[in-house]
């Protein structure tokens, strides 16, 4: 007798949902908000004043069990300085043909330079399109940043940087001091 009942409970069940209002979404004129947490596209932050945050170390790529990212450091000189560590990234990629979205290298990011944001629209008709590079990966600049290479904040170091004592409108003076002293060496 159960043997009998078993098919006709989930008939049951598809039966009962035919007559329901059924939920459609909008979905590309209608964007329905993600959870906050959500992990989605990855992002290289700054500091406030425009320096990157990734210092080149690595983890991230080995923390990935994709093996979709692939990072490169390189020294920082004083003439061209990208992060305020001794390294930073100069070439940083993420193939998203690879990528199963775990977070794994944002766990092992030592300074927080990799977080994920809640953006989710990646797709492309072209597998070249979906490998990110350093360009399309890191943060915009906001208001008081300026775009790297440019010499850190007067009077501050690397662990200044750390600690986030650093402010955006300490970049700016940074960068109009090394435009005064470029122009006054132009001087005869």
């Amino acid at each position: 007798m159960t043997k009998f009942l078993g098919p006709i409970a989930g008939f049951g069940v598809t039966f009962s949902t035919m007559f329901k209002k059924s939920n459609t979404e909008f979905y590309p004129e209608e964007k329905v908000p993600t959870a906050a947490r959500y992990h989605g596209r990855h992002q290289l932050n700054r500091y406030a004043d425009g320096l990157e945050k990734c210092i080149g170390c690595e983890l991230c790529a080995w923390a990935c069990p994709a093996d979709a990212i692939y990072v490169e450091g390189a020294d920082n000189t004083d003439e061209e300085r990208f992060s305020p560590g001794e390294r930073y990234g100069q070439v940083y990629q993420i193939n998203y043909l690879r990528c199963i979205g775990c977070g794994l290298c944002i766990e092992a990011c030592p300074t927080r330079a990799l977080t994920m944001t809640n953006e989710y629209e990646m797709a492309d008709d072209n597998r070249a399109g979906l490998i990110y590079e350093k360009d399309r990966l890191l943060a915009p600049l906001e208001s008081g940043m300026v775009e790297s290479p440019h010499p850190m904040a007067p009077g501050t170091t690397a662990e200044d940087y750390y600690r986030g004592t650093v402010t955006g409108g300490a970049a700016a003076a940074a960068q109009d001091e090394s435009e005064v002293e470029d122009t006054a060496g132009d001087r005869p």
